[in-house]
């Protein structure tokens, strides 16, 4: 089995709990790949990981399995990583929230133990693709949680034409809006009143972020739909924002949003779902009342 491993370089109090998960998954005869910026972290924090191999440009996509060790940032970039291959993801979450990272760095022992065995399932998440005009770098562009376009200038606001379907949805000045999957629904959609979805649903959220007008709300549509988005600023420039990297682009642009031709594979632990982790993580419905 060839397993490739991605880390956040910035936590160091999980570190003997990510030697563990090393030393376990090596012991079962499994080939490790790892990020070179994670395997240089290691080396130098925890002394060389002689059977930790550097994958090059492409190889990660062609493990077994992906191993996100962290938070669901470095979800998102394992995400951006392999999904385009079908590569499932296993998220450890060695950060604050983990709301993508279901499997608790204590639990390591069991999930390598579930994962030699078969004993998950496998969620298929889905993604966004995002179309930038002819003559951009990677014209498409793909989001596990959001596409968010924003303003650059926190002086003014921008303005959005927005259609579904190539048929006239609204027109309204904000700080911007946002597109998410179902996913993402407890991300940067939470924060702005955006409601919660379950991850299996088949529908995407667009949801304004401080828009000027009273009777703008968070709308919910179908995953099969495409939305068309030209963006006039004042600034000159404005700002896209894909899975949390951002890109400027020019006043007058026009973008293009869609449901991914594939999808985010997620290794889910038995009696991991979603029920428990809006409780547990989120906190969801939690009553405070009577307690000191």
């Amino acid at each position: 089995m060839k397993i490739s491993i991605f880390g956040n370089e910035f936590q160091h109090e999980s570190l003997e709990q990510v030697k563990l998960l090393l030393s376990l998954l090596h012991d079962t005869g499994a080939e490790l790949w790892g990020d070179p910026s994670y395997v240089h972290f290691l080396n130098h924090e925890v002394g060389e990981v002689p059977y930790l191999n550097v994958f090059g440009k492409g190889a990660a996509v062609r493990a077994d399995v992906a191993i996100s060790i962290g938070g669901d940032g470095t979800f998102l970039r394992t995400a951006q990583a392999v999904a385009v291959q079908g590569v499932p993801i296993m998220g450890i979450n060695a950060g604050h929230l983990g709301y993508l990272t279901t499997v608790d760095i204590s639990e390591t022992a069991q999930a390598v133990k579930c994962l030699l065995s078969g004993d998950y399932d496998i969620e298929e998440r889905s993604m966004l693709q995002l179309m930038l005009p002819s003559g951009y770098e990677e014209a498409k562009r793909f989001a596990l949680n959001e596409v968010a376009i924003l303003r650059q200038d926190t002086s003014s606001t921008i303005k959005l034409d927005v259609s579904l379907d190539d048929v006239a949805l609204t027109t309204f000045n904000g700080d911007g809006m946002l597109l998410c999957t179902p996913t993402g629904s407890t991300a940067y959609n939470l924060s702005v009143g955006g409601p919660i979805l379950h991850p299996q649903s088949r529908c995407f959220v667009l949801s304004p972020i401080s828009p000027h007008a009273l009777t703008m709300r968070p709308v919910v549509f179908a995953d099969t739909s495409m939305l068309r988005v030209t963006v006039r600023s004042r600034a000159r420039l404005f700002q896209v924002s894909v899975d949390g990297e951002t890109i400027d682009l020019p006043s007058g642009t026009t973008l293009r949003i869609a449901k991914a031709p594939f999808p985010t594979r997620v290794i889910m632990l038995k009696g991991h779902r979603f029920a428990r982790v809006l409780r547990t993580k989120l906190m969801w419905g939690k009553d405070n009342r009577g307690e000191e």
